[in-house]
């Protein structure tokens, strides 16, 4: 059972837990732990974002990092545009221009094609994790470029005299070596992320952060919320953090073991 299921399936036992804490005029020790289950019970759409946009993130940091080396025609142009105008622009401003430009390229394809698109039928949900994606994208692509061009052209070199294809070299030999080096980044990426959906308030999802500025509004002990979603955020990423250690262990390349030969009566 997760902890936030635990919390939002036993409010009894949490309520009675909560009267052992002292209260407080100024500082209200008591509001900072009896929100917690309804900010938790948020943590879902927290964890969903983070996943979508770092998923979708990945492989479109990944597309452009090879379109980047293989300096693809036309595209590596659009490439750079793009990654330069991601990492140049804040993601809240980014954000914003995707939940109300999607609606008007929606708007535009009805209007070119007789389509009949529901622009009302596209969820929020969509704006944010595309928004997220892309400038996952532009920071993952960099990460991922350098970590291809570190595997040793000799092994690339191998793997091509062996009959692969580009796509097979990539898959069996480029990527898996690249992924070593490129993990670290990647986790510092993702704990960035999962700080950044605190933005999705702006689109209209209700996430942890959306969920304690309600909890403030409520009771106007906006600090002791912040507080309460700050906790949420710091046990969250350190799990992530943990989570990303045991991924790097698992993907390290071991060296070989060195076998000590004994030779009986000496050298010969």
């Amino acid at each position: 059972m997760t902890v936030f299921t635990l919390l939002t399936a036993t409010p009894d036992w949490y309520k009675d837990l909560m009267t052992f804490i002292p209260d407080g005029k100024i500082f209200n020790l008591r509001a900072v732990f009896d929100g917690l289950p309804q900010i938790v019970a948020k943590l879902p759409v927290t964890i969903g974002l983070t996943l979508g946009g770092a998923a979708f993130g990945l492989i479109l940091g990944l597309i452009f990092a090879i379109v980047k080396i293989n300096k693809v025609p036309v595209l590596y142009r659009l490439q750079a545009l793009m990654v330069s105008f991601l990492r140049g622009t804040p993601i809240l401003v980014q954000l914003m221009l995707t939940y109300y430009g999607i609606p008007l390229m929606l708007k535009a394809i009805n209007a070119r094609f007789g389509t009949s698109f529901n622009i009302n039928d596209v969820p929020a949900y969509l704006f944010v994790v595309v928004a997220f994606a892309f400038n996952e994208a532009a920071y993952a692509s960099e990460t991922i470029r350098a970590a291809i061009e570190s595997v040793d052209p000799g092994e690339v070199e191998a793997a091509r005299s062996l009959g692969m294809t580009n796509a097979q070299v990539y898959s069996r030999v480029i990527i898996p070596n690249a992924a070593v080096v490129a993990t670290p980044t990647l986790i510092n990426n993702l704990i960035g992320l999962t700080k950044g959906t605190s933005l999705a308030f702006s689109a209209g999802i209700v996430e942890i952060y959306a969920q304690a500025q309600i909890l403030g509004g409520r009771d106007y002990r906006y600090f002791e919320r912040f507080i309460s979603v700050a906790i949420v955020y710091w046990i969250v990423n350190i799990l992530i953090e943990q989570l990303g250690r045991f991924v790097e262990r698992r993907m390290a390349i071991k060296a070989p073991e060195q076998v000590a030969l004994n030779t009986k009566g000496g050298d010969r």
